[in-house]
Formats: C-alpha cells, structure tokens, sequence
C-alpha cells in the first residue's frame, strides 16, 4: 500500500518539530556517551527518538518503529514485520557535537523491504527533502514553495562525488584515482551526514561511494529520495539496497545518478570495501 500525501505531510511536520527540539540542545555544552559501536550519543539523540517515536506511532498505530536507538525489546520480532518505520532521529551526531550543521533528522516508511516514504530534514538550514513512491523527489528551504529534484545524468569528463567527512576510507580514494586514470576531472566534496545522498538526488553531486558500513537506518530515508528522483542506491555488485535484513549492517553502497558505468571503475576498491 503505498503512502498517501496526507500521511508525508504528517511525516513533514513530525521531523521539523523533532528538528527544532535537537536545535533547542545544538551549540550548549551537553554530556556525550560513546554507545557500545564507539559512535556518540547525546540528549538530543535520546530527545528526537522519543518524540519520533512517539508521534509516529500516533500517526499510524499498527505500524512499529525501528529507531537507532530503539531498545532491543522494542525491536524484537522484525523479522515479520512488512510495513514499519525506520528512523534515525540525529544523522551526524559526530557534526552536531562539532557544530558544522551537517546533521538530519530522517524518517522513512519501509514496505516489503523496500523504502517508499522519506524525508531528510536539517535542522540548521530548515531545509527539508522528501519525497514519496510514485509522487516525485521535492526540496523545500524554510517557507519557500517545495521544488521538485532530480538527479542528474553524469558527464564521465567531469564528475563530482561526494564523501563522507569522517568516514571515507580508502576505498573511496582508490575509486577516484580510478576516475581520474580513465580520463575524469573530479571534484571531491566532504560533508557529514545524509545530505551526501541528497546532493545526488538533487543532481549537485554525480555519486556519493560509502564504503565505510552503515546501518539501515541511516540509508533508508535518503534512499527513497534518491530513487524518486531517478538516482539509485544500490551496492557495489549493482543491487538494490533493499531493508529489514536479518543484519541490519548494510554493505558498502554507491548513490549515483545516472548515465555512467561506475562499476567499470571499482579495480582495487573492493579490498578496501565493507
């Protein structure tokens, strides 16, 4: 059953209030734990869960909410689950404690595996993308009338990728020097969070290599912005990233565009990959 309008307006509106509740926390001295993965954890992570949580349930009652920080319990039994939310209520928790901006609030609806709802909201720029399985991908900065995005078609003589400030790796440098020794100019920009995928889906940026793992929660929101725009998410074998696995861990994954045989240019990479 795919999404209504009315129910991603819901979504719209649950992530900005959960946006404006992590920037009453942003820029303040606030404890930060480190989680049994090493990442950071703070109270607005706690915070944004809960009212997502919340307000999501409230939403669509029958439908269970898989969250980054969702305790074990709460989660037990996804294996059976067809239909559910899948949150991350602060995506760059690492630039939000540095205070460069780069962070999202997101919020997707999975369905069989597969995400058809999601929205990217940043808190900072009060810039919100979403978009919705059959409707299209939309931008909207602060009160401006949404636009609608697309991905663009990559021009192999000149590429721009995007990369991950904090968790690049060495299999994105090898990509590049890959790109470059096959005749492409390329333009490397770094930034934190799930604004990577949106600069593809809004056709700023040609691909956007993840090499270091990630978990489903991080990708699924992105995901179905990038695809309603006419860019893919798929792994490095050329699938589609699909969700609910039995590891919630995703391989490594490439957002693209469109328009250029990237896996022609995954020689030496994959030693270095997820």
């Amino acid at each position: 059953m795919l999404p209504s309008p009315d129910m991603l307006d819901a979504v719209r509106t649950i992530t900005a209030e959960a946006g404006r509740l992590i920037l009453t926390h942003y820029g303040k001295p606030i404890p930060v734990e480190v989680k049994s993965d090493d990442s950071p954890l703070t109270q607005a992570d706690r915070a944004a869960h809960h009212l997502l949580s919340d307000r999501l349930r409230a939403l669509a009652p029958d439908v269970p909410v898989l969250s980054e920080e969702s305790p074990a319990a709460e989660i037990a039994g996804r294996e059976g689950w067809r239909r559910f939310w899948c949150v991350d209520p602060l995506d760059g928790t690492k630039e939000f404690i540095k205070g460069t901006g780069e962070f999202t609030v997101n919020v997707a609806l999975i369905e069989d595996g597969e995400p058809v709802l999601g929205v990217v909201h940043v808190p900072v720029k009060g810039i919100t993308y979403y978009a919705a399985k059959g409707e299209g991908a939309f931008k909207q900065v602060g009160g401006a009338a949404p636009e609608r995005i697309h991905a663009r078609a990559a021009d192999a003589a000149h590429l721009t990728v995007v990369a991950s400030r904090d968790h690049a790796g060495p299999a994105v440098g090898a990509f590049v020097e890959n790109l470059k020794a096959a005749g492409s100019e390329v333009d490397l920009t770094s930034m934190g969070s799930s604004l990577k995928f949106c600069l593809v889906a809004e056709g700023a940026a040609d691909l956007y290599p993840r090499t270091v793992p990630t978990m489903e929660w991080d990708t699924a929101a992105a995901q179905a912005v990038v695809e309603a725009a006419g860019g893919t998410l798929t792994t490095l074998d050329g699938e589609r990233l699909r969700y609910n696995k039995p590891v919630l861990r995703n391989p490594s994954v490439l957002a693209a565009g469109g328009g250029f045989d990237w896996q022609a240019h995954l020689d030496g990479v994959l030693e270095h990959a997820a």
